[in-house]
């Protein structure tokens, strides 16, 4: 397997604790560890990075997608969408070893598979806004 197709599952695995922990608002961090001890740990390590991530950045990530996310609160997304792009902002702004171009074509592809009709153009839109401004962003 790819290590491209690795962290594709990695992402998926990662959304799925994210999206979950989203719905009974707790953490996702306590997500991933009540996982990890119920023998449930992610097999690809870059699943716990990006959820630890996203959890240690998420105020910065949940601002900038609301500055970025025009006329959408973060509440007002369907769950998978805000997470995918929880994701994807993480990726683009601190996960140096992946391109910020497969950060948003991932984020597309995962809500394409798992949302509505309107996701993909409009993670797309937003997590491409947040690149095009990407250095003042950081």
């Amino acid at each position: 397997m790819t290590s491209g197709g690795a962290r594709s599952k990695a992402r998926k695995r990662a959304l799925d604790l994210l999206f979950a922990a989203d719905l009974r608002r707790e953490s996702a961090g306590d997500a991933l560890d009540r996982a990890i001890e119920e023998g449930a740990a992610p097999t690809n390590p870059y699943t716990e990075t990006l959820v630890r991530g996203v959890v240690e950045h998420q105020a910065r990530i949940d601002e900038v997608l609301t500055s970025y996310a025009q006329g959408w609160t973060l509440d007002r997304m369907p769950a998978v969408d805000r997470n995918v792009l929880r994701l994807g902002t993480f990726e683009m702004l601190y996960v140096d070893d992946v391109p910020d171009a497969v950060a948003v074509t991932e984020a597309v592809a995962l809500v394409r598979e798992l949302s509505t009709d309107d996701s993909p153009s409009f993670v797309n839109g937003v997590l491409g806004a947040i690149l095009k401004s990407k250095p003042s962003v950081v």
